[in-house]
């Protein structure tokens, strides 16, 4: 709607007060600044009711240029208190507080809130004094004080002082000062002050000052203060303070301050304070004090205590070198067991030891001091 005002016009008399005023003792306040600051402020009184209405005050052509209030369709720059009916905005759409729910309208170019603003889509710019959101998807630079968030995918930079996170996927760099997260799948850099995440799969690079983790799978780097894990697999290296595993497989660097561990298979390199472990090893394990699993392959160094369980009735196998005080082999060992006690249901390899207990062979050398082997 185009609000039209007619604006009267004032006049100043030039004489002082009580002289005698002629009829043409006077002149049009049009010619003076007066003037042209009366016809704004009353302009501007004018155009109050109308943006209060849910109306708009536009100065456009064909859609294009300055618009005040809730309007449709604007080229340019709009101006409002709270949006309603806005259906596209190309340029500056500046507004007080967020959006009637459910949103609507897009946004492309600049969305400004002072201190909020939102729309149903936004491509390009967000800043929020407080934050900023989309209903929909968010393309683009997204700057809130307090947070930037999209219920759908996010895309680009979002930089929230408190939280950044979305309901769908987050492509970009994600950065809150509490936490930053996805719904869907991150791909990209998520930076959390607490707490990075998402509930699907993450490729790229995530930090949280407590924690890090995911639904599903993690491929890249994950640093987590206190722990950093996955529901699913994980391939890349994954550091927890406390803490590092998976419900899934791990391939790669897997370091935790207390334990790092899988439920499927452990590949690489993983490094526990206290142990490390899990039921399928093909990795160099390092533990603080114990390790274990039930079919492995590698180098293990656990200072205290190693142990290869049998699953069922299902013997373990070792294959490779152990270096523990206590080496407990509840099955198969091929490979080469050093500590002060090594002991293995089938020795097909060597123990050295103070003493070397394998079950497999005859009576008389079955535990032997020094070394044993498969007799």
């Amino acid at each position: 709607m185009i609000a039209r005002l007619n604006v009267p016009t004032f006049v100043v008399s030039k004489h002082r007060p009580g002289e005698r005023v002629g009829r043409n003792d006077s002149y049009p306040l049009g010619a003076d600044k007066l003037n042209s600051r009366a016809r704004f402020l009353i302009g501007a009184a004018l155009a109050l009711p109308l943006v209060a209405s849910g109306q708009s005050l536009d100065l456009m052509v064909h859609n294009t240029g300055l618009s005040i209030g809730d309007s449709r369709l604007v080229r340019g720059v709009r101006l409002n208190f709270r949006d309603d009916r806005m259906q596209r905005v190309v340029g500056v759409n500046a507004t007080l507080w967020s959006p009637y729910s459910p949103a609507r309208g897009y946004v492309k170019g600049l969305a400004l809130g002072l201190p909020v603003t939102g729309a149903r889509r936004i491509d390009g710019l967000g800043i929020g004094l407080l934050g900023v959101g989309a209903e929909e998807d968010f393309n683009g630079i997204g700057l809130g004080l307090f947070g930037v968030g999209a219920g759908g995918n996010a895309t680009g930079l979002l930089v929230g002082g408190f939280g950044v996170g979305s309901g769908g996927n987050v492509t970009g760099i994600t950065i809150g000062g509490f936490g930053a997260g996805a719904g869907g799948n991150v791909k990209g850099v998520t930076i959390g002050g607490f707490g990075a995440g998402a509930g699907g799969n993450i490729t790229g690079l995530q930090i949280g000052g407590f924690g890090v983790g995911s639904g599903g799978n993690v491929t890249g780097i994950s640093v987590g203060g206190f722990g950093a894990g996955a529901g699913g697999d994980v391939k890349g290296l994954t550091v927890g303070g406390f803490g590092a595993g998976a419900g899934g497989d791990i391939t790669g660097i897997t370091i935790g301050g207390f334990g790092a561990g899988a439920g499927g298979t452990l590949r690489g390199l993983a490094i526990g304070g206290f142990g490390a472990g899990a039921p399928t090893i093909r990795a160099i394990v390092i533990g603080g004090i114990g390790a274990g699993g039930h079919d492995v392959e590698g180098g293990i160094i656990a200072p205290f205590y190693f142990k290869v369980e049998d699953d069922r009735g299902d013997p373990g196998r070792m294959k490779g070198v152990s270096i523990s005080a206590f080496n407990q082999i509840k099955g198969d060992q091929f490979g080469l067991s050093i500590g002060l006690l090594n002991y293995a249901w089938e020795l097909h390899g060597w123990q050295l030891g103070v003493l070397n207990y394998a079950r497999n062979n005859p009576k008389g050398l079955r535990l032997l001091p020094i070394f044993n082997r498969a007799w």
